[in-house]
């Protein structure tokens, strides 16, 4: 498993965990990190900078998934879910190195792994189409 997912993984732990005591977010993450010492240096800060940048944008990051979750009220959606749609839309918002097709795919597996059974077509859906307005493709030169 790559340095980057294992970050994925250990951001979605951070902002799930944050789900319960968000007024204590220091203390998660102080107490995160020290139950999981070891890992190299670019999962842990890669991970601080997704959970940082979700939560610095997360209300700009929810009005538009919700945008998108047809028949869902936001606040019905699994926190797994929601949290793993909050990351990858983050990265394709403002993490523009990341190619998207990675974004996606790894919110896909990510779900799937800590997800109910439909946990990664629901979250492709809706990631897809938000994939379609944050990184929408470029125009070849005889389309100008």
């Amino acid at each position: 498993m790559g340095k980057r997912r294992r970050a994925r993984e250990r951001a979605l732990s951070i902002l799930y965990q944050l789900e319960f005591r968000p007024e204590k977010h220091e203390e998660v993450l102080d107490v995160f990190w020290a139950d999981h010492r070891g890992p190299p240096l670019e999962v842990g800060t890669y991970a601080r900078e997704l959970v940082e940048g979700t939560l610095t944008h997360r209300e700009e990051i929810d009005t538009l998934i919700t945008q998108y979750t047809e028949h869902w009220n936001f606040s019905r959606i699994a926190l797994v879910e929601r949290n793993i749609l909050r990351l990858a839309t983050y990265e394709f918002i403002f993490r523009k190195e990341v190619p998207e097709k990675v974004i996606l795919n790894e919110a896909i597996e990510i779900a799937k792994q800590y997800g109910s059974e439909d946990s990664g077509r629901f979250v492709n859906g809706i990631l897809d189409k938000i994939r379609a307005i944050t990184r929408p493709p470029l125009l070849e030169p005889a389309e100008r």
